[in-house]
């Protein structure tokens, strides 16, 4: 008995998230035999939960007269990223970024239209159904359609390498029965996400409080395809880094992905209103919101952090809507017709995150703040509204909304993250390189295994970026891992 199909593929790719789908599609349309494995029980990973794309000059920016400069992107990201990103790597995923939409509207898939997160450039291409649609209604059928072989609930749990490193075959195991199989291949592509949901590689490889910090993902990001890589003299490179969100709601009840569409996260963690940390002080501007990463970043010079919020900016974004949303679970200016019952919900049933009070002095107490110092700072913060000018941190008058109107709440702000970015150096063509800086021949990396991209910091000023690099990545390594199977 057998678990696949046939013996040997041209190309085995590890991870059914964007990056690795699109890699088995484009490497079958290259005319490979592919074989496409999840460990998990179903596909496509933390990606089935992105909203869309980074590119410039599509057809969709063109029609809606949106013009961003590729060379000014590059520019500004290999800045951002004080040149740790490879500029190469990156004028090729613009260059390509274009191609990249056109090809998934090609394979069936549909977009709403383009627009900008936060303070960054309109570069973000939303497609309709999110992730998941993309995904199962279009890739993965197209994919299957051309002969890929998918498999889930099976991993790889070693390449097979030839004396001079070459790349051969794989193991792969049944994760139910736990039977294995050697299958021979010429290329593998490793796909498999990261390692955002392994703590002892977030422990060893970030410099993160991870107590503090909330995984918003599938789960499934635990370093395999980096360890794999590793174990076959694949360079170490470009860890360290995760994408941070700003501020999220710990609750242990539930699930970590629940509060994503909730109204009462969006309001807590994603607003530029007055953020306290654990000694009842303003530390930050706290607009930072409007670029997440670094608001993430911003929440981690605390201990401690809790957003304030007065009835008076609740019934204000219930009516006007919010200042900043949460991506398209909560788009920016959304009116906040759900916020007062679900803080009241919350409330009820004692969620460890909030706390209601009467007074300010109240609030401080419940939230074990020294009292007198919470109530200089919200003194101090008011006058500042009063004034229009924030004399400690500079923040636009346009935020600067009171707190005076009870009843008062305070939320316990932690750092979400979705995902990792990087671990394995690779080539313009995504091969994966020793610790010699030679190519590991028929090894190839994708999307979030992939180092290149990034700094220490994400940019959501390309929103869309962490995606769209996963989309393009993987159509990159499948093109060239077919080419080389080919040859």
């Amino acid at each position: 008995m057998t678990l696949t199909e046939h013996t040997s593929y041209d190309i085995v790719v590890v991870g059914t998230g964007a990056a690795g789908t699109a890699a088995a599609l484009e490497a079958a349309q290259h005319g490979a035999t592919v074989l496409l494995l999840e460990k998990g029980r179903h596909t496509g990973g933390s990606s089935n939960y992105t909203e869309g794309l980074f590119a410039v000059d599509s057809y969709l920016q063109q029609a809606q007269n949106i013009h961003v400069s590729a060379t000014d992107v590059l520019k500004e990201e290999v800045d951002y990223s004080k040149y740790r990103a490879d500029s190469r790597i990156w004028r090729q995923y613009l260059d390509d970024s274009a191609n990249t939409v056109q090809w998934l509207k090609d394979q069936g898939v549909e977009y709403e239209g383009v627009q900008a997160m936060g303070a960054g450039e309109a570069t973000w291409h939303i497609y309709k159904g999110m992730g998941q649609a993309v995904l199962h209604d279009a890739l993965q059928p197209k994919a299957q359609s051309l002969g890929v072989e998918m498999l889930t609930s099976t991993t790889v749990t070693a390449l097979h390498q030839a004396d001079d490193g070459t790349i051969t075959g794989v193991t792969i195991q049944d994760a139910g029965t736990k039977e294995t199989q050697a299958i021979a291949t010429s290329a593998v592509i490793l796909a498999t996400g990261g390692y955002l949901n392994n703590p002892e590689m977030m422990a060893s490889l970030t410099h993160y409080d991870t107590r503090r910090l909330i995984p918003v993902s599938s789960g499934k990001g635990t370093g395999d395809g980096l360890q794999l890589a590793w174990d076959a003299g694949a360079q170490k490179y470009g860890t360290g880094m995760a994408m941070l969100f700003g501020g999220y709601l710990k609750d242990p009840a539930e699930p970590s992905f629940k509060y994503m569409a909730s109204q009462m996260e969006t309001a807590a963690g994603q607003q530029p209103l007055l953020w306290l940390n654990e000694h009842g002080e303003r530390f930050v501007d706290e607009a930072v919101v409007y670029n997440f990463s670094y608001a993430g970043n911003a929440l981690y010079t605390q201990n401690q952090v809790f957003s304030i919020l007065d009835q008076g900016v609740i019934d204000r974004m219930a009516q006007d809507g919010n200042f900043m949303g949460l991506g398209v679970y909560v788009r920016r200016g959304e009116k906040m017709t759900k916020l007062q019952s679900e803080i009241d919900a919350a409330v009820t049933a004692k969620k460890p995150f909030i706390f209601k009070a009467d007074t300010i002095d109240e609030l401080a107490a419940k939230m074990h703040l020294p009292v007198d110092q919470v109530t200089k700072s919200v003194q101090t913060y008011n006058q500042y509204c009063d004034n229009g000018q924030d004399a400690d941190f500079g923040k636009n008058p346009d935020y600067l909304v009171k707190v005076a109107t009870g009843p008062y709440y305070g939320f316990e702000l932690n750092v979400g993250a979705f995902c990792t970015m990087g671990g394995l150096k690779v080539t313009t063509a995504n091969e994966v390189l020793d610790t010699t800086g030679n190519t590991i021949q028929g090894l190839y990396a994708a999307g979030n295994d992939a180092a290149g991209l990034t700094g220490d910091t994400y940019g959501p000023n390309m929103p869309g970026t962490c995606v769209g690099y996963a989309f393009y990545s993987g159509r990159n390594s499948g093109r060239h891992a077919a080419s080389y199977a080919n040859h």
